[in-house]
């Protein structure tokens, strides 16, 4: 019984591209099978799969930050420049209205993905840098997040730099804080529960999608086709240049591996919801993010694969 439940567990993981993908299709199609829940329920959700973040994290997580800081500060760097600029240069290519702007920049300003771990794992990248970098990236999110949007798009639109900042602190920082503390003082509840973390993380983000998808139905079948070229692009780019700078610096493949994946995959539920609570007045900000989650978990399975294929041996 225990294997059959793993067996889904990891399925249920390893399919998360499929299963965010049909439901954004299911709630484009049907947008009542997912707006009856109101976009208020979006940031409980999102610190729920922050809080499962901080039970499976470990002071041996923290240690690579501080063993590895080279990898890290290399991972941090890339991670915060690439994705912010290539953000704002696909909204200058592609003369993106302002509301689509705001939310290609918000998602190139985010923290890595917390789909991005499984992701590397997968690949065969190197998982205690993956999760080194998740954890370095998500942590500085409340400070660089705010002044990148700021910096990018504040000739466009007021930005609430320190509403931003707040808003980060109490949907990620706080809920991986409480996960930590549990992990501290309830070892034994936190292993039973982590096996199903992944999948129930999986599964949450997918209702994430498909609430934001429903809720901005109309706006998306007006812009879809730009807003997936775009998010595509910029998922695409960002997953081939954070390669590349590995190659460049000469790391070896598995390294590289989890560069490519961190930089690639972006926190983009947290994109939608700081489009939700602080640019309200820009409905179709909150679109890209949504497309993104659906997107990277996608190109994420495939590059995943593509890695898998060629032996390390010679790297």
């Amino acid at each position: 019984m225990k294997h059959t439940i793993a067996s889904i567990l990891a399925d249920a993981t390893r399919w998360m591209g499929a299963m965010v993908l049909l439901v954004a299709v299911l709630a484009l199609a049907v947008p009542a099978s997912f707006s009856w829940m109101a976009t208020s329920t979006i940031n409980p959700m999102l610190g729920v799969i922050m809080f499962g973040m901080g039970l499976t994290l470990s002071p041996q997580d923290f240690k690579v930050v501080l063993s590895r800081p080279k990898d890290i500060l290399i991972g941090s760097l890339t991670q915060f420049t690439v994705m912010p600029l290539l953000a704002l240069a696909l909204t200058w290519a592609f003369s993106l209205p302002k509301e689509l702007a705001i939310g290609v920049i918000l998602v190139g300003c985010c923290p890595g993905g917390t789909a991005s771990n499984v992701i590397t794992y997968l690949a065969k990248g190197d998982l205690a840098l993956s999760v080194g970098m998740t954890a370095a990236s998500t942590l500085l999110a409340p400070l660089l997040t705010p002044l990148l949007v700021w910096l990018l798009a504040g000739t466009m639109v007021d930005v609430d730099a320190a509403g931003m900042l707040l808003s980060i602190v109490y949907v990620v920082i706080a809920p991986i804080v409480c996960g930590l503390l549990c992990q501290r003082f309830l070892p034994g509840a936190t292993k039973r529960v982590t096996p199903y973390l992944p999948a129930f993380s999986s599964l949450v983000i997918a209702f994430v999608v498909g609430i934001v998808v429903a809720h901005n139905a109309d706006r998306l079948m007006t812009a879809g086709l730009l807003v997936v070229a775009v998010v595509m692009l910029h998922n695409l780019f960002g997953l081939g240049l954070g390669f590349l700078v590995g190659r460049l610096l000469h790391l070896q493949k598995p390294k590289c591996v989890a560069l490519s994946i961190e930089v690639g995959m972006q926190n983009s539920g947290l994109a939608s919801s700081l489009a939700l609570l602080h640019f309200a007045a820009y409905p179709l900000a909150t679109i890209p993010g949504a497309v993104f989650s659906v997107w990277h978990n996608i190109s994420g399975a495939l590059v995943a694969k593509l890695f898998t294929r060629h032996s390390p041996s010679h790297d």
